[in-house]
């Protein structure tokens, strides 16, 4: 008998664990900095230009925020920022690196009530020694079959993800708090997708959620997700 789901991914950062609310901390004391050259409104626009401008280039994660703070702090003082400055940006990129990892709730049982029953994978964009560190302090790790830590979230990052071991990405489910990232790509690569939005989603990440989707769901947390996995196996 042919199994609906086999494979379940998760996404890391704002799904199982805090972390926008530290850029958005780091990005507040950041605008306290340049305070005197730029109104904040203003300063966040250019540094969310920045930090797409430079995705191509750092990827995604605290190394290319810091970098792009950087950057954008260059641009609004005209190349007159001072040392100091810059040496204060550093200093909140290294405080990132070293922040607490608090888990969401109903995470941990979440994971409890699938592991062993499926293929748990965890899926997440960002510097792979930041994401490993996360992982390690979260206490989580043990559930998960596989971790892939990409550069990026395509339908054929998803596919090649879902595929593995002779599974079919149409027996996977992606579990997220961004449309953009976690759910569109993996519905087109004939996966289940699951929408847990986070009260802090960086805009980057937004998008229109599919509800017409025969594959698309969302919960408000991850309370109800073992409710969920049954009732798809039915």
């Amino acid at each position: 008998m042919t199994r609906a789901l086999t494979t379940i991914g998760f996404d890391a950062d704002d799904t199982l664990w805090q972390n926008e609310q530290f850029f958005r901390m780091t990005e507040a004391h950041f605008a306290e900095l340049l305070a005197d050259h730029a109104e904040r409104d203003h300063l966040t626009e250019r540094l969310l230009e920045a930090e797409k401008r430079n995705l191509g280039h750092y990827g995604f994660g605290i190394k290319g925020f810091t970098l792009s703070m950087i950057e954008t702090a260059i641009e609004v003082t005209d190349g007159k920022v001072e040392a100091q400055t810059i040496a204060k940006i550093l200093a909140a990129g290294r405080e990132m690196l070293r922040h607490p990892v608090e888990t969401l709730p109903h995470a941990a049982e979440a994971l409890e009530a699938l592991a062993g029953r499926y293929r748990l994978v965890l899926i997440t964009k960002g510097d792979l020694f930041d994401q490993e560190r996360k992982l390690a302090a979260s206490g989580l790790g043990a559930h998960f079959d596989a971790v892939e830590i990409v550069s990026d979230k395509s339908e054929a990052t998803y596919a090649r993800i879902f595929s593995a071991g002779g599974h079919d990405p149409s027996a996977a489910m992606m579990i997220g708090n961004s449309l953009k990232s976690d759910v569109l790509p993996a519905l087109g690569a004939g996966s289940w997708g699951v929408y847990v939005p986070h009260d802090l989603t960086w805009s980057f990440e937004h998008a229109d959620k599919p509800d017409t989707h025969p594959r698309f769901r969302e919960m408000p947390d991850l309370s109800g997700l073992a409710a969920l996995v049954s009732e798809i196996e039915g």
